[in-house]
């Protein structure tokens, strides 16, 4: 059922820990992933989050002109359809790159309509759950060498995975 609100665990402002350049990351509240390690397990209950409206949160992303978006959390395809329209909106209202990082893989999303409804609207998508034995402290954007960094579109586009690509590296 759609709502138009999300239960946010916080928004955090001109961060560069979310992909590049400043960005507005937006962490959902609710995961039921519970991976082992996790940075932010306060972020597993949807209960610990503030719910805010669609419209409050695009404030937020519009106030800073510069900095592009994040979605994180938790995880913020346990409330698909709400963050399709967030997702949605700004598109159609900035367009500003938008990331999103899941624990579930690229090919479950392909999978389930519901989840795969944000993927238009999705610029890089970080898939995977955060395994603690693969933990890396060198790797850009990722917290284990089994998450992948993927450009949806021209993944949609080339039906396979393409991986995205940084422009800053050589």
């Amino acid at each position: 059922m759609f709502t138009n609100k999300i239960s946010v665990l916080k928004i955090v402002e001109d961060t560069t820990v979310d992909g590049p350049g400043f960005r507005t990351s937006i962490y959902a509240a609710g995961c039921e992933h519970g991976c082992k390690g996790c940075h932010n397990p306060e972020s597993w209950e949807i209960s610990n989050g503030k719910w805010m409206d669609i419209d409050e949160i695009l404030k937020i992303i519009e106030s800073n002109f510069l900095a592009q978006v994040s979605f994180s959390g938790g995880d913020p395809l346990f409330q698909p359809e709400a963050f399709t329209e967030l997702a949605r909106r700004i598109k159609l209202e900035t367009q500003k790159n938008i990331w999103c990082y899941t624990g579930f893989t690229f090919q479950k999303i392909l999978r389930n309509p519901k989840l795969s409804a944000i993927l238009p609207y999705i610029d890089v998508l970080v898939d995977g759950q955060f395994i603690e034995k693969k933990k890396v402290a060198n790797l850009p954007f990722v917290g284990s060498s089994n998450q992948r960094i993927i450009n949806v579109k021209e993944s949609l586009k080339a039906n396979k995975i393409v991986e995205w690509k940084n422009p800053f590296l050589f």
